[in-house]
């Protein structure tokens, strides 16, 4: 039996990570949290991580900025997966997800059955 996937969730709403990790812990994933992308980038130098889920609000360091400084850098940690979620549904803010390095961008909030397939997708697990 292979080792589940890890998804790495970041976003300052608590009650957000808590749906999250219920909907992909209860799909066979593992998950680990971050609150902002000061967090995030620390929780990545100790935790190999298969998906970035990343919220694009937040304090101290926001998503974006978060995905354009992971982005930089060299080795396998540059090219995780991301998926951007936010509340925000303008052209400009997927123009600048995808600008900072986010592979897709759902709107919040995001119904399960997206979450899950979106994450199978891009961990390269079959449903």
């Amino acid at each position: 039996m292979t080792a589940p996937k890890t998804i790495l969730v970041v976003d300052d709403a608590a009650l957000v990570r808590v749906y999250y990790r219920s909907i992909l812990e209860g799909a066979g994933f593992r998950v680990v949290e971050a609150l902002n992308g000061l967090e995030a980038l620390e929780t990545l130098l100790a935790v190999g991580v298969d998906l970035l889920i990343v919220d694009i609000n937040m304090p101290q360091m926001d998503g974006l900025t978060f995905l354009r400084t992971l982005r930089e850098k060299v080795g396998p940690m540059a090219s995780i997966p991301a998926l951007m979620t936010s509340t925000e549904s303008a052209p400009a803010d997927f123009a600048a997800a995808r600008a900072a390095g986010a592979n897709y961008y759902l709107l919040k909030p995001v119904e399960r059955e997206q979450l899950v397939e979106f994450a199978r997708m891009l961990c390269g697990v079959s449903s």
